[in-house]
């Protein structure tokens, strides 16, 4: 297959004039003049003293949201503009001294992966080794003797003038967490240093030109620093719906990611391109929280976790307290190959990356604030927060409509076209470009993943991934006591929805409660 060009090279910052053209400003300023014309004309019932209660309900979420959301950007602001520059110029100058790393590692897995995405790979891999001029070592680990033969024969095609060794581990057993833990026991035996730095990526990613040379001289800088995570775009090769959601997500992400880094933490060091100094990475701790991860959950038992390898690499050094970081300008490209129903891949990716932060968010939590700063622990809190407040609106403006007619729903409509835009107009600034469809995928994403969230929440053990050689853990489960969990879980997702719609029809009185006299009458005559 041909890879996009534009998957080799950062997106670049362009202009104002040439990010905000004219024709986007006049949809964006008609988008609004639309929004208020709906809101003189239309039926409009939220000032109606029935309902008044309800719109101070979703008003107040909505600002607590809002004000949220500011304080992220804000925050983010700070790290791109005061911070983080400051980082990155001090690395530039170590960088420019001539510091180099003394060997590059390169901890690769590879699963069944298309021919030109693995040998793109290659080449972004093979030019930031070249610019570096130091050895380096490819530790690739994968279980098709089809991908070793593609990748080895690319990168003697396009390396060969460099001092790049290929290790291939061939993995026993199946799953991605087996074979980075076959590396890492293989580079243990190599004898590694403790301040040997290594890169987690995956066998899809394509590095941007400079991606090492700016992440490297920041481990130099700074000895309490022992990871990284960096910037990520994606190419779909698929739905066109998929491409703005994904391209708002990682918009979303660029935002969250600089916030967190203000604090020396990160939420994820993922999979897709982290860079870690070799100290805990070589411990007997880190490998077996690679190989078997695991939780003991009051329903499920003792469980281990199929995906979420980085959310596992982060709890460690979570654990251990050590700073991390990210580093906004050192980025790559995901190839990503949607075959088959887009709606239904992205279902899986909700459900596996809510999955993955459930089961981790709840024991970092448990580990207390005096284990990270207290924004990144009430980070995590507010993750588990926000799932049910996400609901809590829609189901008012249920409740609303059912009490005083369409027209409230109407208004609610228009609440979230304007306040979803102005976030929006927000989310614009850590996008590529300016893209209207982020408007209601933004919304379509909040409400699809809440009810994921806790639909999973319940089934933590309940694990599937598609693009891993279809993969499912706990999904085919037989016996009495499987049949038992299952039907448990189903009740517990029920429980929760009807509890949550019960709240909101008692709040709106669209649901009487019983006087305690009347209990008292059945209970006590």
């Amino acid at each position: 297959m041909t890879v996009p060009t534009t998957a080799f090279h950062r997106p670049a910052d362009r202009p104002w004039s040439e990010k905000w053209p004219q024709a986007v400003r006049f949809q964006i300023l008609a988008y609004f003049t639309v929004c208020f014309i709906a809101i003189l004309t239309l039926p409009n019932s939220i000032f109606n003293s029935e309902v008044r209660g309800f719109v101070y309900v979703i008003g107040i979420l909505g600002i607590w949201r809002y004000l949220w959301w500011g304080n992220h950007w804000l925050r983010a602001g700070i790290f791109a503009n005061i911070t983080y520059p400051r980082m990155r110029d001090r690395a530039a100058a170590v960088w420019r001294s001539g510091w180099r790393p003394r060997h590059i590692h390169i901890q690769m897995t590879t699963f069944r992966e298309h021919r030109g995405i693995s040998e793109a790979v290659i080449r972004g891999l093979v030019r930031d080794i070249r610019e570096c001029g130091v050895p380096a070592t490819i530790w690739l680990g994968s279980s098709e003797a089809e991908d070793e033969r593609q990748i080895a024969e690319h990168l003697q095609l396009v390396g060969s003038d460099c001092d790049i060794n290929l290790r291939i581990i061939r993995q026993n057993q199946p799953g991605k967490r087996v074979a980075i833990a076959l590396i890492l026991r293989a580079m243990s035996r190599a004898g590694l240093s403790d301040d040997d730095l290594i890169i987690f990526m995956d066998g899809d990613f394509v590095i941007h030109p400079g991606m090492m040379r700016r992440c490297f001289p920041l481990f130099a800088l700074d000895k309490q620093l022992h990871a990284l995570t960096t910037d990520e775009y994606v190419e779909v090769i698929g739905p066109r719906w998929m491409q703005t959601w994904l391209d708002m997500r990682f918009s979303q992400r660029r935002m969250a990611m600089q916030s967190h880094a203000l604090s020396n933490r990160v939420l994820t060091l993922t999979g897709r391109f982290s860079v870690f100094r070799a100290k805990h990475v070589m411990t007997n701790e880190f490998i077996r929280l690679q190989e078997a991860d695991f939780i003991n959950h009051w329903l499920w038992g003792k469980f281990r976790f199929l995906s979420g390898d980085d959310k596992s690499t982060w709890y460690c050094l979570l654990r251990h307290g050590v700073k991390m970081t990210y580093v906004p300008d050192a980025s790559g490209t995901t190839i990503e190959v949607v075959e088959g129903s887009g709606y239904q891949r992205m279902v899986e990716n909700l459900r596996r990356w809510s999955g993955n932060m459930l089961r981790n968010g709840q024991r970092a939590i448990a580990l207390g604030p005096h284990r990270m700063p207290f924004f990144i622990w009430w980070c995590l809190v507010d993750q588990r927060i926000a799932m049910w407040t996400m609901l809590f609106s829609p189901l008012l403006a249920i409740a609303g409509t059912i009490k005083v007619g369409l027209a409230f729903l109407t208004s609610y409509i228009i609440f979230i076209a304007v306040t979803r835009m102005l976030l929006s107009l927000v989310l614009f600034a850590y996008a590529p470009k300016v893209d209207l469809g982020y408007i209601w995928t933004l919304y379509a994403n909040q409400l699809l993943n809440a009810v994921v969230k806790v639909y999973m929440i319940w089934r933590l053990a309940k694990q599937k991934w598609a693009n891993r050689g279809n993969q499912k853990q706990g999904m085919e489960e037989l016996g009495w006591v499987a049949v038992a969990r299952e039907g448990m879980a189903v009740y517990l997702t029920y429980l929760s929805f009807a509890g949550l719609f019960l709240i909101v029809m008692i709040y709106t009185k669209l649901l009487e409660m019983p006087s305690w006299a009347f209990f008292a009458s059945i209970f006590f005559r």
